[in-house]
């Protein structure tokens, strides 16, 4: 069994690497996809919620087969679907054409997202502690290996089909392989085994309401995050009159920080608990956040934009993390909701920020998630079980 759980917690690695590197060699890619179907930067906008919208469908969609039929069957599938799609926007010769295979692609995202997230889970149940941060960091590193492996590949004068094409079959190997790791819903610990300090595994009735109050504060933290990829960059540049290269170096800050965050939340999770990570890093998250948004010299401001990473790193798996363990028989199920939702934050992070620098500068506009971020920091109570003991740093602080 130990063994088993071992190799489960290595394939889920390698599921969560393949999501963040199958993503980020499109991401890499879309300008050149957008030159090669000659559309404009007002068409790719409205056809890139066709992505979102097929994330939602598929996060929706594969939380209750996820419960029904086992992460050790859906996972597989998801991470083949989501593989054999990244080939799709490359081989597009049309907007239509182009729009119906980012409805895939997002479709298996969505899948694998909350497939992967569900077996994590079971990972993490059978530790008998935190283990989640560091499966979101592997999303991370295999987004950086993506845009790096992406930007060569792209200097040799590949096409868009040619690497995508590389990267779907490397994946649907993967997918193949990895598969046999994967923990059967019979080795999962009961209901009543050991679970992550702070983290309630026995289902009680007011669990809807909680899993929709671990959505909402999913959907703020997750809109920050949004805020951080779209807008760190032209924050420093139309701001602070920063050069372009310069300017780079702020989405590069915070994301660093984030990877090397959650590299380590898994422990600081396991010694003072879920709940003292999502309070002190939101707050953390504000005070770097705040820092950036009212900085006039531009080191202090990328400093506030890695503050603002390393706040916000550990916060959204110690979400995912209580969703899937507050029952779980509907692990899977809670998942999507907390997943879907925060999805929808991520995506609502540059629609919210546009409009509202018609009113008020760029910067100024860094208030609305700096206030999610504050809400967060006073509700992470919601992480702790009724029944669970103080943390040592709650103890501590009281």
């Amino acid at each position: 069994m130990e063994r088993s759980l071992r190799a489960g917690r290595l394939v889920t690695t390698a599921y969560f690497a393949l999501n963040g590197f199958v993503l980020g060699m499109w991401v890499v890619h879309i300008p050149a996809v957008e030159r090669h179907v000659g559309i404009s930067h007002a068409v790719l906008g409205w056809l890139l919620l066709l992505l979102g919208a097929g994330a939602f469908a598929g996060m929706r969609i594969t939380g209750p087969l996820t419960d029904r039929w086992g992460a050790r069957t859906v996972v597989p599938l998801s991470a083949a679907l989501c593989s054999a799609a990244v080939v799709l926007p490359g081989l597009a010769t049309d907007a239509w054409t182009l729009g119906a295979a980012l409805a895939l692609l997002g479709l298996g995202n969505g899948c694998l997202d909350v497939s992967m997230n569900a077996h994590a889970i079971q990972v993490e149940r059978g530790y008998g502690r935190p283990v989640m941060s560091a499966f979101h960091a592997t999303f991370s590193i295999g987004g950086v290996l993506a845009a790096l492996l992406g930007a060569r590949t792209l200097s040799w004068g590949w096409s868009p089909a040619v690497t995508l094409g590389s990267v779907a079959v490397l994946g649907l190997a993967v997918a193949a392989l990895a598969a046999r790791g994967l923990l059967p819903a019979a080795h999962a610990p009961s209901p009543a085994a050991k679970a992550p300090a702070g983290v309630t595994t026995k289902p009680v009735h007011r669990t809807s309401r909680r899993i929709w109050a671990l959505a909402a504060l999913a959907l703020m933290l997750m809109l920050c995050e949004g805020v951080a990829n779209d807008w760190s960059t032209l924050h420093l540049r139309d701001v602070l009159n920063a050069s372009a290269a310069i300017a780079a170096l702020a989405y590069g800050a915070f994301s660093t920080a984030m990877t090397i965050g959650r590299l380590l939340a898994d422990r600081v999770a396991m010694r003072f608990g879920p709940v003292a990570i999502l309070r002190y890093g939101a707050a953390l998250a504000a005070v770097g956040l705040t820092t950036a948004t009212f900085s006039t010299w531009i080191p202090l401001a990328l400093a506030g934009w890695a503050v603002f990473g390393a706040g916000l790193s550990g916060c959204i798996p110690q979400l995912f993390s209580a969703a899937g363990h507050a029952d779980p028989s509907a692990a899977g199920t809670n998942v999507s909701r907390v997943a879907g939702l925060g999805y929808l934050g991520m995506l609502a992070g540059p629609a919210v920020i546009g409009p509202l620098t018609h009113f008020m500068p760029l910067n100024l506009t860094f208030l609305l998630p700096l206030g999610f971020c504050v809400v967060a920091a006073c509700s992470a109570h919601i992480l702790r079980s009724p029944h669970a003991a103080p943390s040592r740093l709650e103890a501590e602080a009281a």
